[in-house]
């Protein structure tokens, strides 16, 4: 059986072990106490730093960024280490945007790993919506990742609020674990609109994706991020009893074999 494990490095970044070979999931590596600019007078600042430093990763294999243009997703850290990894995955904007290694994939559109000795693995762009309806001209394109090879998947949600998009995703893909951006991010100067998932909204896309288990990500180390562990594990609390059951919280800087 080819073994799966997840680290979680802080805010959005994971590094994903699936036999032999090495995923890192929106890179940021920068020291806390940064003020990072998203754009339209929004700005937040960096609370914590990574549990892993960029130096101490083994080589990377694949970085998969959802997206390249807000720094809680890809600092300044994280785009010094891009061209060490063998192949870059973002969106088709962004691949433009970053260049070298770079690749960009449309939503549903896949790219492959192989090697001798490895198991092959299938990366898919899934759809993703970062705001509301009407808000992609601001915040630019988005995209998730489901990382598929024999006998397991791992689907990383990226930056997304829960609309019709992530509905298409449950018919499309059986998904065995659920890395999921949470937080319910918003900025004072746009009021009460979020532009991540709040957790009663990740109970409601684990309804339809039945994962075998949930991994909560970019819910801590940001001010921008307003919904913290205490509040999701609430939500969580009073979901059906297998969404309940699955909920994993992964220790920062700690391998976790799932």
């Amino acid at each position: 059986m080819t073994e799966l494990a997840i680290t979680h490095i802080g805010g959005p970044t994971t590094l994903i072990e699936i036999g032999g070979w090495q995923l890192l999931t929106d890179p940021t590596f920068d020291p806390p106490g940064g003020l990072y600019r998203f754009g339209w007078g929004t700005s937040s600042r960096k609370l914590t730093g990574p549990a892993i430093a960029a130096v101490d990763l083994p080589p990377i294999d694949a970085v998969l960024i959802s997206h390249d243009g807000h720094g809680d997703n890809l600092d300044p850290a994280g785009r010094r280490l891009l061209p060490t990894a063998a192949t870059v995955l973002t969106t088709v904007s962004g691949a433009r945007r970053l260049g070298g290694n770079a690749r960009g994939l449309a939503p549903w559109a896949t790219a492959t790993l192989a090697a001798p000795g490895r198991p092959t693995v299938q990366i898919t762009a899934t759809p993703g919506r970062h705001g509301p309806p009407l808000s992609r001209a601001i915040v630019g394109d988005v995209i998730g990742f489901d990382v598929r090879w024999p006998g397991g998947s791992v689907w990383i949600s990226g930056d997304t609020v829960l609309y019709d998009g992530l509905h298409e995703v449950a018919k499309r893909l059986d998904i065995d674990v659920a890395v999921i951006h949470m937080g319910g991010v918003r900025f004072p100067i746009s009021g009460p609109i979020r532009y991540t998932m709040l957790a009663r909204d990740a109970v409601e896309l684990c309804e339809l994706v039945r994962p075998r288990v949930v991994i909560p990500v970019h819910y801590e180390g940001w001010k921008h991020f307003q919904q913290p562990r205490e509040a999701i594990e609430r939500e969580f609390a009073t979901a059906p009893a297998a969404t309940r059951d699955g909920l994993r919280w992964l220790t920062p800087g700690e391998r976790t074999a799932l």
